[in-house]
């Protein structure tokens, strides 16, 4: 039978009665403090450590509430209600909006992923006026997840202050942080290559015969947008021998990850005379298609379009669009595996996990205009 710790404990002491028949009278156990003791001794920390455990509270590292749960165990003593519901297996996943298809897919992905190892995904979403990535994060700590997986947060702005993540740590829920990294932040990181994804779509355009080659992508002050340049600018002095200056300031155009954006940021680089947009999102791309068309252009005959992820049916749009695609699949079963190793107590290096994006062409992209006077 096992014996709560924190409940008043009997045993059943046999003694003679005056007829000479043994009868039980029952014993009280020694006091909690005692017992807090035991525990403590037996994980090797404090009895302050183990009451923190014990009543929840935050500030105690994942290795060191997995040893007290452990000592629990072995001594025989029920976890209390609220650790049953922690190991459980409830796992956060905050995430900045659903309107792109990439997100629901990793969702999709890391859902099922977790679900195959026994545990139960929390789904949180940042919306426009509504909560943010830290409130999400209190909600999700506040229902005793078992840890969190970060996709694309505030992990990924240079200019947020990373020491959320630290405090999040120090309250001993392990985490995971997809798309984005900061050497600020001793966490294990999930990316994929976008250096190398701009070199394949700058290498399949410049096989076409594009010369003039334009990057709509998001504000520059996030991870992946200043990788995605850097991969940019090194393609195309490696392939077109042009300087770093003309390819920031002329070939680079900033603006939102929205449909509105990739149009705002494309209609800009086709008056620059761009005869192929490489877009930093698939939903850009669509933006990319429409302004192409507003000016009275067809794609891909005059203007090529490439867009990045390979979201769930880009390849029935009109055209079905060339794309880079992320490795949500391997990326998500990654974050799943490397979070439920941090869990387990043995935790993946902290150091970032790369994965290599996919060319996918389709009939977004043609060779380039001849006539190079489009209107």
């Amino acid at each position: 039978m096992t014996q709560q710790p924190g409940a008043g404990r009997t045993t059943a002491r046999a003694r003679r009665s005056v007829s000479g028949q043994a009868e039980t009278r029952p014993v009280q156990s020694t006091p909690v403090t005692t017992r807090l003791a035991d525990i403590a001794a037996q994980a090797g920390v404090s009895e302050a450590t183990v009451s923190r455990v014990l009543n929840g509270k935050p500030g105690v590292a994942a290795t060191t509430r997995e040893s007290v749960l452990a000592a629990l165990d072995v001594l025989g003593y029920e976890r209390p209600v609220r650790l049953r519901q922690r190991s459980a297996g409830l796992v956060g996943l905050i995430t900045p909006e659903l309107e792109n298809p990439i997100f629901p897919a990793l969702a999709q992905v890391i859902g099922q992923a977790l679900t195959r190892q026994g545990y139960t995904p929390v789904l949180a979403t940042q919306t426009p006026g509504g909560s943010t990535e830290d409130e999400l994060t209190e909600m999700l700590v506040d229902r005793g997840v078992a840890g969190i997986i970060f996709v694309s947060g505030l992990h990924a702005d240079t200019s947020a202050d990373m020491q959320r993540y630290e405090r999040l740590r120090g309250q001993g829920v392990p985490y995971v942080l997809v798309d984005g990294f900061s050497p600020k932040v001793q966490a294990p990181f999930i990316s994929p290559d976008d250096r190398a994804a701009m070199t394949l779509a700058v290498t399949h355009l410049v096989s076409l015969g594009h010369t003039r080659i334009g990057l709509a992508l998001g504000p520059k002050r996030f991870v992946p947008v200043q990788r995605k340049i850097e991969g940019f600018v090194r393609a195309m002095q490696d392939q077109l021998d042009l300087r770093t200056d003309d390819v920031e300031q002329r070939l680079v155009q900033h603006s939102l990850y929205t449909l509105e954006g990739g149009q705002a940021a494309a209609t800009a680089l086709i008056d620059r005379d761009c005869t192929a947009v490489v877009c930093a999102s698939d939903m850009m791309a669509l933006g990319a298609i429409r302004a192409a068309r507003q000016r009275g252009l067809e794609v891909p005959r005059d203007v090529s379009v490439v867009g990045f992820d390979d979201s769930p049916l880009i390849a029935f749009t009109d055209p079905p669009l060339t794309t880079i695609r992320k490795p949500v699949p391997a990326m998500g079963q990654a974050a799943v595996r490397t979070l439920l190793e941090e869990i387990g107590g043995t935790p993946a290096p902290h150091s970032e996990f790369v994965f290599m994006p996919e060319l996918v062409v389709r009939g977004s992209t043609a060779s380039a205009p001849k006539d190079r006077n489009r209107p």
